[in-house]
């Protein structure tokens, strides 16, 4: 159970680091681009999958959000990685809540509505 934990808090950890890094002025442009995706998503108070939904209401808590937090650390430079973690832990030991995404939240909805429109158009649009 430790190790979920520790897990947990990495992962944590490491979107506030992308938080950091999105505005730091070594990142290339598209890992900042990445990083405020990953960012926007991590912080939204709404999922893109309900967590209601059975199984896949989980499944981007565990699966999509730490491999979009993956892949924006590997494309991030080592230095950059390291002062933005330093960041991060100062800003989780300091603040004891993490930063919201309005925008995130924002961006959630409107996929949503699109795919709701989409819905809607696909099945009486055809007809």
């Amino acid at each position: 159970m430790e190790s979920i934990r520790n897990w947990a808090r990495r992962i944590k950890r490491d979107a506030l680091m992308l938080w950091f890094a999105r505005r730091h002025p070594d990142t290339p442009f598209l890992t900042k681009a990445l990083c405020v995706v990953t960012v926007a998503y991590a912080l939204s108070p709404i999922d893109l999958i309900p967590d209601f939904i059975p199984v896949l209401g989980y499944l981007d808590d565990a699966i999509l959000l730490p491999a979009l937090i993956w892949m924006a650390v590997r494309m991030l430079p080592e230095h950059v990685i390291q002062e933005c973690r330093a960041k991060a832990e100062e800003w989780m030991a300091n603040q004891k809540a993490k930063p919201s995404s309005t925008a995130g939240a924002i961006a959630i909805v409107v996929l949503w509505l699109g795919l709701l429109a989409l819905s809607w158009w696909w099945w009486y649009g055809a007809r």
